[in-house]
């Protein structure tokens, strides 16, 4: 017969409990480029408005490294539709960011009105 661990929470006697655990969402973002605004979000300091589709994201516990993390995301533009997520770029010098490049479907820079983004990684 298998045992069963249940818990109300984990953590370590040091740190966060997301650097725990491998595998849970580092950060996540829900927001939009128009506004700007943050809508909701996890270990997010600030959201930097950049220029027309480019908003930076600015982790409030750091990353363990640059380019050691995973972003992802999506975005749309509600009532245009045309707003598609471009790529998030981690090339910095550093590990305290990220930013979201958005863009309509003739390659144009574009402020999406709905974006979510999450990162994977080790925290620092």
């Amino acid at each position: 017969m298998a045992s069963i661990l249940k818990v109300d929470s984990i953590g370590k006697t040091s740190g966060k409990t997301q650097d725990t655990m491998s595998g849970l969402c580092k950060q996540w973002t829900s927001f939009n480029q128009e506004t700007p605004e943050v809508f909701n979000s996890f270990n997010l300091s600030s959201m930097t408005d950049r220029t027309t589709g480019k908003t930076q994201h600015n982790f409030t516990n750091n990353m363990t490294g640059q380019k050691l993390y995973s972003v992802s995301g999506m975005a749309l533009d509600e009532g245009e539709s045309q707003a598609v997520m471009d790529g998030c770029d981690n090339d910095f010098t550093d590990a305290s960011k990220y930013e979201v490049n958005t863009m309509d479907t003739t390659n144009t820079a574009r402020d999406c009105d709905h974006g979510y983004t999450m990162v994977q990684g080790d925290l620092a």
